[in-house]
Formats: structure tokens, C-alpha cells, sequence
């Protein structure tokens, strides 16, 4: 099909989205998604020119579906060929939230921390010394800082809203720290822990399948970066009652991280009466999981 024949079939598909038979209508929407991120302009063009409140309704729909299909694909592509970019898996959780997420302006305002912290490292300083800049960069000169009166609501997760209002939960700071440590090549790790999130700093870079034996400390990006012991660690989870776990102490994948993130932002959803949104967090977690 050619590109003007295209751009007449989809014209023409949308011109039937007023379609009153419900049967016509679902062969007019399938036929639409079938033209995928095609679609996705000459929808919006129809929305903003539409004063139908129930043709406004179905373009949304289509559209969601068709942006959805997309960062799905996206997401289990990040997935499945390394995960290796924290970021960009952020971004697609983030974006379930808000479908008009602007991901570039995101990675900008998350490459100039970086580049702040960058222009004050160099290779004479010592791990303890490399966390010192990045607390100071981060807390000090960009003021992010924990939110402590609403750390369960869906928005205290998600990167768009942390980085307009520089406050977050230990997850959601946890991940915009690991992130930029990765970027700067330090050998810090996300470590999975009840009811909470930490990072790890390994003895040296490159360490595959790294233990709990490779940490050097570890970091609370929700306490101000401030540093600590296994021995903390041991503490805090005889307060929980809970059984010691080896994954509590040891560096964990990106995409385990996201995981928790899925998970996290998904139990919060259902709590707060909000669960259509974790149609498109469910998705993304079975992706993961392989189904």
C-alpha cells in the first residue's frame, strides 16, 4: 500500500469512528490499529478537531491502545537485549502513567545531573569520595530530598513527577541515583530489600555476578546518600521479623529493579481505587516474568 493510499484509508477509517453499530465500530477500530504508530497523528488531528464527547472517547481508546502496543514492544525489547540502560526502563514505566510523557526533556534534565557530578570527579578519588560528590550534586545543588508525607502514592514513583518536584520515595530516588552512577561508570548497584530500596557500591567495576562479598557499602539515597554496613542491614530487618535472605545484601539486575518498581506501583494502584492504570503495569510485568 502506498503512502497516499495509506493516508486515504486511514482518513476514511476515521470519518466511520461515529459508527453507531457496535459491530461496525469494532471492525473499524481493529482495522485501525493495524496501521499502528501510522495512526497515531491523524487520530490526534481528529481528536482535537471532534466536539463529540463519545467520538472523543473512542479516539482516546484507539490511541492508548496503539501507544501502548508500542512501549510494550519497546519494553520487552529493553528487556529481552540487556536492560543494560536503567533509564530508558524508567521512562517506559513512567510513560503507562502518562502517555504524553516528554522523554526527551527527562533525559536532559537527568543528563545535566550527570554532567554536574562528572565536572567534579576525577580518578584520584576514592569510592567514599565518588558518593560524596554525587550526595552533594544531588542533594545539595539540585535539592532533591525525600518525600516523607506521601511516600505511597503512585506519583512519588514515577520520574516525571520526581523531577518536577525533586522529592521522591527510596525507590524512586534510589533508581534517578542509580542511574546516574551508572552513567558515570561507578560500580553501583540496586540491592532489592523489604520495604525498602538501598544501592551498593561494588570493590571495582566489571564484577560479574557480583556478591554481597564485592560490597564495599552501601548507600540510602532516601537519607541523603548517607553510607552504611551490612551491619545496618542485619538491623533493619530484625525490626521487620522477617527472615534474613541473601538477596537482601547483594547487588541486584536493572531489571530486577524495574521489577520492584512494576510491583510497587501496582499494589499502590489497587489501594488507592486507581487499578485501571495497572492494566498497562501488568502488562509489563509479565513481560518480564517471560509470558
Amino acid at each position: 500500500m502506498t503512502e497516499v493510499k495509506e493516508n486515504t484509508a486511514l482518513k476514511a477509517l476515521i470519518n466511520l469512528l461515529d459508527e453507531p453499530d457496535e459491530d461496525n465500530f469494532s471492525r473499524v477500530r481493529e482495522k485501525l490499529f493495524s496501521f499502528g504508530t501510522d495512526a497515531i497523528q491523524p487520530l490526534n488531528q481528529a481528536l482535537e478537531n471532534s466536539f463529540d464527547s463519545i467520538l472523543q472517547e473512542r479516539i482516546r481508546e484507539i490511541l492508548g491502545k496503539i501507544v501502548m502496543d508500542q512501549l510494550a514492544g519497546a519494553f520487552s525489547a529493553w528487556v529481552n537485549f540487556g536492560s543494560s540502560d536503567l533509564l530508558m526502563g524508567y521512562l517506559l514505566v513512567s510513560s503507562c502513567d502518562n502517555l504524553d510523557l516528554d522523554k526527551e526533556a527527562l533525559i536532559s534534565k537527568v543528563e545535566q545531573i550527570r554532567m554536574d557530578v562528572w565536572l567534579e570527579l576525577n580518578d584520584n578519588l576514592t569510592a567514599l569520595e565518588n558518593i560524596k560528590v554525587m550526595n552533594h550534586i544531588l542533594f545539595e545543588v539540585h535539592h532533591f530530598d525525600g518525600n516523607r508525607s506521601s511516600q505511597n502514592s503512585s506519583g512519588t514513583f514515577l520520574l516525571d513527577k520526581l523531577m518536577e518536584t525533586h522529592k521522591g520515595n527510596p525507590l524512586s530516588l534510589g533508581i534517578l541515583y542509580l542511574v546516574i552512577a551508572q552513567r558515570l561508570k561507578l560500580p553501583v548497584y540496586g540491592v532489592d530489600l523489604p520495604q525498602h530500596f538501598i544501592l551498593a557500591y561494588l570493590s571495582e567495576p566489571g564484577i560479574v555476578n557480583p556478591t554481597s562479598e564485592d560490597v564495599l557499602f552501601y548507600i540510602n539515597p532516601f537519607n541523603q546518600g548517607s553510607v552504611f554496613t551490612r551491619r545496618e542491614i542485619e538491623l533493619f530487618i530484625r525490626q521487620l521479623k522477617i527472615k534474613p535472605e541473601w538477596s537482601y545484601f547483594t547487588p541486584c539486575s536493572n531489571t530486577s529493579v524495574i521489577e520492584k518498581l512494576l510491583v510497587n506501583l501496582i499494589l499502590v494502584n489497587e489501594k488507592s481505587g486507581d487499578a485501571q492504570k495497572n492494566h498497562y503495569l501488568e502488562r509489563f510485568q509479565k513481560i518480564i516474568e517471560g509470558e
